[in-house]
């Protein structure tokens, strides 16, 4: 039975016009699942920016419609045209093409609603039209950084919310914080994501991440400019499949067919999958996040600032009863001692770390579902956050 509390909408602009990356629509999904779980009524709320390419555009509209369908999930779809003008970038309603939600019911509503703003991707006016606004920062270190230098949504939101569980003591290398940030532990719906029998002994033990190799931001901190890449970052790990050979080590990193760094890392002993064709669903993407034994994988940025984060995949990985090999960001001290999480700062520690995963992985995959449970499940997050 649905709630008589104000309905919640869930404010992102990064998954419709990505139909491909089954994970990275993943990230909101957890949010409205767990509002349904709590009996409150959820809106997907989602701009999509035209590309120019009008078959692509309605491509994008026609994936995301039959995933709201898929999971029962209610929406409001808004189609932007290209904004006309400089200046900082606008969202006006009444210009674009609405799919799913009338606009008409859209504002009736808005007046007494929630927004959770994941990742500024409402902008005003449309974000004004809310009661409270909730601004979700899933990156704590690059909106630090660009908050300081332009609007990123602290004008027009009445709390700010980071999955950088260390905001108050990040690196002081970046801006002081301009607003009272609030943490959270990255979402996991734990019913959506139930944990899943140890893989089948089908050939050696799987070690697998999945992300972006390259890294296209462009941030000075500290007077420099570094490369904050998986790319930068995976470089002190490149030995570690022939330090641990009785141990499948495999990327599925976006990298073009005749990209050098496929031979380089196959080289080195790694494997290397493509994701687009692994996991284009949120079901294929947790299908094959099962299907290892554990996450292995190196941080950049937010390990150097020590900002607290913690992946969203991480997070369906301990639900799904998968330990995670990673590096230290300063958010171990608020996870349980037995986590199903090792902590890694070098390639020694690495090692250690995959064997005690490949020696202890009933205790480890156990407590790492215990630890989604008590620390990742949406519906824990979601109550502290709406204070309910």
């Amino acid at each position: 039975m649905t709630s008589s509390l104000p309905p919640v909408f869930v404010g992102c602009g990064f998954a419709a016009k990505y139909p491909e990356g089954g994970g990275n629509f993943s990230v909101p999904l957890q949010y409205l699942t767990g509002l349904k779980r709590m009996g409150r009524r959820g809106v997907w709320l989602e701009v999509l920016q035209e590309s120019g390419d009008s078959e692509k555009d309605a491509r994008c509209v026609r994936s995301f419609r039959r995933r709201m369908d898929f999971y029962g999930l209610e929406y409001c779809l808004l189609l932007r045209p290209p904004q006309i003008g400089g200046g900082a970038e606008e969202h006006h309603p009444e210009g674009m093409r609405v799919f799913g939600m009338p606009l008409k019911e859209l504002r009736e509503l808005a007046p007494d609603s929630f927004l959770l703003n994941l990742s500024y991707s409402i902008k005003p006016p449309l974000t004004n039209l809310f009661a409270r606004r909730l601004l979700c920062s899933l990156d704590p270190t690059e909106v630090l950084y660009w908050m300081d230098q332009m609007e990123m949504g602290q004008s027009c939101h009445d709390e700010f919310w980071s999955i950088g569980l260390c905001m108050d003591a990040i690196d002081p290398r970046l801006p002081k914080p301009l607003v009272p940030w609030k943490s959270y532990f990255p979402l996991v719906d734990t019913e959506l994501i139930k944990p899943q029998p140890q893989p089948r002994p089908t050939g050696k033990p799987r070690f697998t991440t999945i992300g972006q190799w390259y890294w296209d931001g462009n941030i000075m901190i500290g007077g420099e400019w570094r490369d904050y890449s998986k790319q930068a970052a995976f470089a002190p790990y490149m030995d570690l499949p022939k330090r641990v050979p009785e141990a499948v080590f495999e990327l599925a990193m976006n990298l073009n067919p005749d990209d050098p760094e496929r031979r380089r890392l196959h080289s080195l002993g790694w494997k290397v999958a493509t994701p687009h064709a692994l996991t284009r669903t949120p079901e294929a993407y947790y299908r094959y996040l099962a299907g290892a034994t554990a996450e292995f994988t190196a941080v950049k940025l937010e390990a150097i600032m020590g900002s607290g984060w913690l992946s969203d995949r991480a997070a369906a990985f301990l639900a799904l009863g998968r330990p995670v090999v990673t590096e230290p960001t300063g958010a171990e001290r608020f996870l349980p001692k037995d986590s199903g999480m090792l902590f890694v700062s070098n390639l020694e520690e690495a090692v250690e770390a995959s064997r005690r995963v490949l020696k202890d992985w009933p205790a480890l995959a156990k407590a790492a579902r215990v630890t989604a449970m008590e620390c990742f499940d949406s519906v824990r997050n979601l109550r502290l956050m709406l204070g309910s």
